[in-house]
Formats: structure tokens, sequence, C-alpha cells
């Protein structure tokens, strides 16, 4: 069984009436979810807040209080793009709380995978700092509750949103605990992301990312998972894989000069489904990050939703990966291959 985090008290976070992270994009998400699915497609695990405790894990306490100070007030502006309503503060510990429970429902045999629908999202968040629409730093947040709460000892965290996760980035990058992978327009915001950036300390090697020139669809992405993301996840061997899935690289985005299909993100999550099958027990719990034109939004979540239930075929797709993308992997390859068995 699919597990389900959905919840309406997610629309409660609005950041104004203009801004493209709003709650119509999880008001889509739910009419694209009743349309398609049956009312017993999916086991709904019912969210619970975020502890201030757990927040701490990653958050420093001083910006935990900034955020509760904004509770109840109409409007508090945290930096250009990203600022509070009178409950986007207790919106965003659900969010925190809702991926942590989509985590223990997993490790406890409630359900095999889960999908969190929930928002705001959380990769750009740093310890100190919201940005880039991102108020907790979520699925770092849960990859902290795994390790901490079920004692999982190795952690992938797949991020392909078309902007780089900086904040994850940042709150593992000195641990080999978590590896994280991301694949992102480059150069974009938030600037980070350069394949040279593979962490450091206990943690180098245990950073990878795969900047890329605008222009790539599915084919590249599945390309740079076959042949980057799969002999690492061999070598690895996590024991939980976590989805920063943001569908902002859609071809339909506004945000975006990427090119992938529905089918593509389908395609995605097919190969990490057969990846955690092998290596993790199953284990595989997405994210919802980024994502800002509604219909192609909708239309991705479930062709997502249609993988991890096992109701469609796995997605074909047969086009080569541009030569460009080739050449960009070359060099993510050669700056990571004394750490990891890749040619």
């Amino acid at each position: 069984m699919t597990g389900l985090v959905k919840d309406e008290r997610y629309l409660r976070h609005q950041m104004g009436a203009y801004h493209v992270e709003s709650p119509e994009r999880l008001q889509a998400i739910h009419e694209a979810i009743e349309e398609k699915f049956s009312s017993t497609s999916f086991a709904l695990i019912p969210p619970r807040p975020a502890r201030e405790e757990e927040i701490l894990w990653i958050h420093e306490k001083s910006y935990y209080e900034q955020l509760a100070a904004t509770q109840g007030k109409e409007r508090v502006i945290l930096d250009p793009d990203t600022s509070t309503c009178s409950e986007s503060f207790s919106t965003a510990l659900l969010a925190a709380g809702g991926l942590m429970e989509a985590a223990r429902a997993i490790m406890e045999g409630e359900v095999t995978n889960a999908f969190a629908l929930i928002r705001p999202p959380g990769h750009h968040a740093e310890k100190s700092r919201a940005m880039g629409f991102c108020l907790f730093n979520n699925i770092a947040l849960a990859a902290e509750y795994l390790l901490r709460i079920h004692s999982v000892d190795k952690i992938l965290i797949v991020d392909w949103d078309v902007h780089h996760g900086n904040g994850t980035q940042h709150s593992f990058e000195q641990r080999s605990e978590v590896l994280y992978f991301s694949l992102h327009q480059y150069p974009h915001y938030p600037g980070t992301g350069h394949w040279e950036e593979i962490g450091a300390g206990p943690g180098k090697g245990f950073t990878i990312n795969c900047p890329l020139s605008p222009g790539k669809g599915d084919a590249d992405y599945l390309y740079i998972f076959k042949r980057v993301l799969k002999p690492v996840i061999e070598a690895f061997q996590p024991e939980f894989i976590l989805v920063s899935a943001g569908f902002d690289p859609h071809l339909e985005d506004p945000l975006s000069g990427m090119q992938l299909s529905s089918q593509g993100f389908a395609a995605l999550t097919y190969f990490l489904l057969e990846q955690a099958a092998r290596m993790a027990q199953g284990h595989l719990l997405l994210t919802l990050e980024g994502g800002y034109a509604l219909e192609a939004l909708a239309r991705s979540v479930v062709a997502v939703l249609e993988q991890l239930s096992g109701v469609a075929p796995p997605p074909q797709i047969k086009q080569p990966p541009q030569p460009q993308t080739e050449k960009q992997i070359d060099l993510v390859i050669r700056r990571l291959k004394e750490f990891w068995p890749l040619v």
C-alpha cells in the first residue's frame, strides 16, 4: 500500500494573492487525485505538528523563535521571495511533522512507500534562514528523524527540483550517513550546486551535484540516474530513499528552462522504486517541493502516484540523451570517481 499525506490545513499558508507558491497548487493536485483514484487507493497518513525539539535538530533556536513570532500576524516578510501569514508557522510545523509521520508509517510497515503532499516546501531553508518559499527544511528534518528515532544508518536524498536544494546540502555536507544527490538547472536560483561542491570532512564525496544547462528532458534525467546515481546507490546501499520531488523541471513550468514531461517524472519514480526494492526494503518517501504550472503539476503528481501504487506500467523513455548532457556529466564523474565506482 502507498501512503499519502493529504490535509486541507496545508492550504492555510499564503504568501500573497499573486505568489506562485499558492494554495491553488495543492488544490489542483487534490482535485486530480480525486478524479483519477478511488478513496481506497491510498492509506491516508494523518500529519502531526513537528515538536520544537525536532525542529532544533536542523534549525537554530533563534530562527525557530523568529518564525514562531509570526503566528497570528497578517504578513511578515522574511526574504524577497518568502513571507508568512497568520497561520504559516503552524502550517510549517504540520509540513515537517507530516513528513516525519510518513517516514514512521514506512518504517513501521504500515505502508511500503509514500508521498507527502505538504507545503510550504523546504529544501531551500537554511539552519537560520528562510528562503526560496521555504520555512523549515522538511526533508532534512525527516532524514534526521530517521537517523535518531528509527536508527537508520544510511539515507539517500534525491533532489530533482529544478532549483538546487542548498539548505538540504548544507544540513549534511560534513556527514557521511546522508548522501545528497541533486540534478538541477545551473546557473539558476539559488546559485549553489556546482559539481565541485562534494561535501567536506567526513562528508567529502557524499554530496553529488549534477548542474545542467537549460533544455534537458526526460531522456537526459534518466541517463543521469542510470549513469551516476545507480552505481552510487549500489556502492552506498541506502536503507531509506527520500526524494525532494519538485515538478518545476516540467516543460510548462514558468520558473524553469527544463523540458521534462509527466511521464519523465513517472520514469524517475519507477527507477527509484526499483532501487529501493533492491537496497532499502522498498522504503521510498517523496515530498512535494516546487512546481508552479498547475495542470502540469497535477498531471505529474498523478503519474508519480500511479507508479508508487503500481497501477500503471513502467514508462518507456526511448530517446537518447543530448550530447551536451553527456559532456556535463563527464565533469561530475571526473570529480567524484575517487569516491564512487563511476566510469
